[in-house]
Formats: structure tokens, sequence, C-alpha cells
């Protein structure tokens, strides 16, 4: 993954149990990440965000940029894009942010994650033994979780820097992660073509009912606990609602969906990898858009901050 074109080259890693070479090495190649934090919008409830192309009023979005090595802002309304001073980037893949502007990045060719805060200081968060590190999470009470991929493991770093192995089974280079209001985890396993849900209580692990799902990327959870998740191996994104039952969301031309990220009002956001474009449809479909955006070379993980605060 790291060092090497988004559309050719090798990964250095030995072909997954039941997979062809080829077919892991054109998926992952594509790198990616997922998370996504929701903010609230000042749309009134009831009301539908306009379908410009541009995120929605309260933030600017945050989209790696996976082929350039680096992260770029895409403003809410006027000006341009511009590119968020990261130093040394290599690859990143998965983001998260906080409401105090802090933005956190899977500097995944570097084995680490990267955070910059609201003033513009960078610093690496510290964790031992990340290899290809790719979706990130955080939870309110600043808890960081880390997709450790090709050590097949979720990691969580607690505010104060402390870091334990979240308890799971089976793993097979786990790739976008969610969170619900509970706390409980949920987890995109690329190779075995499933999501899981770790408890927060500690009661274990579970699959998502879901049909079809092949090397699935970024997740994202909205607000009813609808589940949304980038199903790359059939170029589309699905929908799982909280109750149950699995539709596609109505999305044009995708070609290996990574990263997510929903609006908190009406728009869910889909990095359209190997299209190298970000585009923003209702979440219940219809509507799409592309995002106004430059330059893009396998866009991978996305992020909205909150109205007023960047890093």
């Amino acid at each position: 993954m790291p060092g090497t074109p988004a559309r050719s080259a090798t990964v250095a890693a030995a072909p997954p149990q039941g997979r062809t070479r080829h077919r892991w090495v054109r998926r992952l190649a594509a790198a990616v990440g997922l998370v996504a934090l929701c903010a609230l919008s000042p749309t009134p409830a009831g009301a539908t965000a306009p379908d410009d192309g541009r995120p929605s009023a309260h933030g600017p979005l945050y989209v790696s940029d996976y082929g350039d090595n680096r992260v770029v802002s895409l403003p809410t309304s006027g000006g341009g894009q511009a590119t968020v001073p990261f130093d040394g980037l290599v690859r990143p893949t998965g983001m998260a942010a906080d409401a105090a502007g802090r933005l956190y990045v899977a500097d995944t060719g570097n084995n680490r994650v990267v955070v910059r805060a609201a003033d513009g200081a960078q610093s690496t968060v510290p964790t031992d033994g990340l290899s290809r590190p790719l979706g990130l999470a955080l939870d309110p009470a600043g808890t960081l979780y880390v997709a450790d991929s090709f050590n097949d493991r979720v990691v969580k770093v607690s505010a104060g820097g402390v870091q334990t192995t979240v308890p799971t089974d089976g793993l097979l280079h786990p790739w976008g992660l969610a969170l619900d209001a509970a706390g409980n985890l949920y987890v995109s396993d690329f190779v075995n073509d499933r999501v899981v849900r770790v408890a927060a209580d500690g009661s274990g692990q579970s699959t998502v009912p879901a049909v079809g799902l092949s090397q699935p990327t970024g997740l994202a959870l909205g607000a009813a606990g609808d589940l949304y998740v980038s199903d790359s191996g059939n170029n589309r994104v699905v929908r799982i609602a909280a109750g149950g039952g699995q539709t596609t969301v109505a999305v044009d031309g995708l070609s290996d969906p990574l990263g997510l990220a929903l609006d908190g009002c009406g728009g869910l956001y889909v990095a359209d990898g190997f299209n190298n474009r970000v585009v923003r449809v209702r979440e219940t479909g219809g509507g799409q858009t592309t995002v106004p955006a430059t330059g893009l070379n396998t866009p991978t993980g996305l992020v909205l901050l909150p109205s007023g605060t960047r890093p």
C-alpha cells in the first residue's frame, strides 16, 4: 500500500486466505478509510439540504487524498479547495475529528496516526506496533479506535495515551470503523465480506445481518441508527436499517467506493475512489452531485467538522 500508485503496484503482504492475489492487490492498493463525524446542522428539522454538490453549511469537508499524500479541505461556500498543512504523510486513509477542531489521520504508509490541533500543531498519537492502520473512530471521551489492518485487530488509545486491543474474533484486515451512541463498535471486516458489531458492554461480537457484501470498506452511522456501508467489491453503498432490512443507496457510477460521511441534514458523502471524486446524495438516495474538487487521486477518508472549528 504505502509508496505505490493507487491504480497499480504491489502490496507487500501475503494473499489473504480464499482470495486471489490479483483481487486483493487491486482493492487494498486503493486504500481507504472511513470514519465519519456527523455534526448537527443548523438546517431546520424536516428541511432538505440543497443538493448543490457542496458540503452542508455547518462545516468544511475534509478528504484524505491517498494518491497525493495529503489532506484537502473543501469549503462550504465561496473560496476554493485548500491543502491542510500536514508534515510527512504517506498514503493517508481514515480520518476522525472532534469538537475542539482536532483532525486525526491514519498515516498508513508510516504506520502511525497523526493529529493536527486547531492551532496547527501536529503530533503523533502514541501507539505501539501498528501495521497499515486504516479506519479511525473517536468516542466522546476522546478514546481513539484504530483499525490496525495488517495486524488483523482493532486497538484503542485512551485520551491519556494508554493502548489496548479491542476483543474481537476472526478479523482479517479490518477497514472502516464506526461507533454508535451507546458505544457499540462496528468494524468492516474486509476479507471476510462482513461487518461485525462489538458490544460496548463486553457481551461479545456479532455479525451485522447483511446480504451479498464484497470487501466492505467505509462505514457511517446515521442519527437513527441506520448503518451505511461502502460495499466496494460491488461498487455500491448499502443501507442497513436500525430495525433490520437492507437497501442499496441510489447512487450512479461508483468505482470502488471507500470512505463515507453523513452531514446531519440528509446528505451522504461517498469517496468514489477509482473515479477520483467525492459525490453527495441524499441518505435515502437520489439528488446526486459531484463535490467541486480538483486533482484528487483516490480519495479515501472523509470527515466533516462542526461549524466554526478548523484544524
